[in-house]
């Protein structure tokens, strides 16, 4: 392609290559000295020319970068940044994570600025101030110090980092919940666009999308009742929304902040149903009492038989044991664990679908070890599977 000069149009900024800008720079040189002069590679006029083209070349493409910093959709790392200010919104910076433990010791012993460590020594810092209860044990949030998306299995924190009299033992019997990493610009330029739709969406969808934008937030489930009965389950059982109330089960985030994002975007007259109570002052100086439900996490038990075939080999049980729990952790508040999808992903664990190596004898899953069946597990509304590695048993 021959050069041209830089122009925009109906489609975009057009600027010429690195290639037609070196070509047009020999013809002119050829225009001006002769035709007859050597330009080839080897020589120190096209050397000379060449750095030129790409100083040239250079330069149109900052000027591209400068002309696509106009819009979200192509705009990159600090201009990007400063398009979405434009919506109210900015960059989220590195979470982190944060694991429900239970701390046990002696009844009323305070624990200041204390802290745990993990199996890899990863420290986890505790509440400035932690008093054990009148039964020996209490539950708290401890919070990695490492930012970004730090795991933790059930029983992996169990090391007291900052020894205190009357503190005996901790453990976390629940995973931890990652903390966010920095928000790349395709996960900025998605939110950017939830919170440019909120507006034109229905309340209840404003509300989820707004507590799905705010930092270090996992999972969001969002229920309504707009009738003026309490909702029932199909055994005529109280489901637990009542009337004209929305329903919000958080998992991680800011208690306050998800009690704003609440405010500002449930409607009028609109009961906030759940546990955590905050209250909140809005520009009248009236004081709002917002609940939502953190969720009550289920340990679910799976026991899985395998039938061996001609070249079955030690490792796919392992690989079975991993996937099942994979499963368990990717499932969405109030989502029921699926028999049949455990099924098809111990299943999918065969190298070849088309010659398994092995099968499935029986499946059964539960709630507790001595209630297993092979049928779903229903998930309540404000409760979410939690997996175990140690309640996946995968046998022969």
């Amino acid at each position: 392609m021959a050069y041209f000069t830089p122009y925009v149009d109906a489609s975009g900024l057009h600027t010429p290559t690195y290639q037609d800008i070196l070509d047009d720079l020999k013809y002119k040189m050829k225009a001006i000295y002769g035709q007859d002069i050597y330009l080839e590679n080897d020589s120190a006029d096209y050397q000379m020319l060449s750095i030129f083209a790409l100083k040239i070349a250079d330069s149109y493409q900052a000027v591209h970068y400068a002309y696509n910093s106009r819009s979200p959709d192509t705009a990159i790392g600090a201009a990007l940044d400063s398009i979405v200010k434009l919506n109210g919104i900015m960059r989220k910076s590195a979470g982190y994570s944060t694991c429900q433990i239970i701390i046990k010791g002696t009844p009323f012993t305070e624990i200041v600025d204390g802290s745990v460590a993990d199996r890899q020594g990863v420290i986890w810092k505790l509440p400035h101030s932690v008093v054990i209860g009148s039964d020996g044990a209490i539950k708290t949030i401890a919070t990695c110090e490492i930012a970004g998306a730090v795991t933790a299995l059930p029983g992996d924190i169990t090391t007291i980092n900052t020894p205190t009299y009357g503190w005996i033992s901790v453990e976390n019997k629940v995973s931890a919940i990652p903390g966010n990493a920095i928000e790349t610009d395709g996960e900025l330029r998605e939110r950017q666009t939830i919170s440019v739709a909120n507006p034109s969406q229905t309340m209840l969808a404003g509300t989820l999308g707004a507590i799905r934008a705010l930092s270090n937030v996992a999972r969001v489930s969002v229920y309504e009742n707009d009738t003026n009965i309490s909702t029932v389950d199909a055994d005529n059982n109280p489901f637990g929304l009542p009337p004209h109330s929305i329903t919000c089960v958080v998992e991680g985030g800011d208690d306050e902040e998800i009690a704003k994002a609440i405010l500002y975007h449930k409607g009028i007259g609109c009961y906030t149903n759940g546990t955590t109570e905050i209250s909140l002052k809005d520009e009248n100086e009236y004081i709002n009492k917002i609940r939502f439900y953190r969720p009550t996490y289920v340990p679910i038990h799976v026991n899985v038989a395998i039938k061996k075939y001609t070249g079955y080999v030690a490792h796919l049980a392992q690989d079975v044991e991993e996937a099942v729990y994979n499963y368990l952790e990717m499932l969405e508040i109030g989502r029921d664990v699926s028999i049949s999808m455990i099924a098809g992903i111990v299943m999918g664990c065969n190298p070849n679908p088309a010659k398994p190596l092995f099968g499935i004898s029986s499946i059964t899953i539960g709630r507790e070890a001595d209630d297993m069946a092979s049928g779903d597990i229903d998930i309540g509304y404000n409760e979410v599977a939690s997996p175990d590695y140690s309640l996946i048993e995968v046998g022969t």
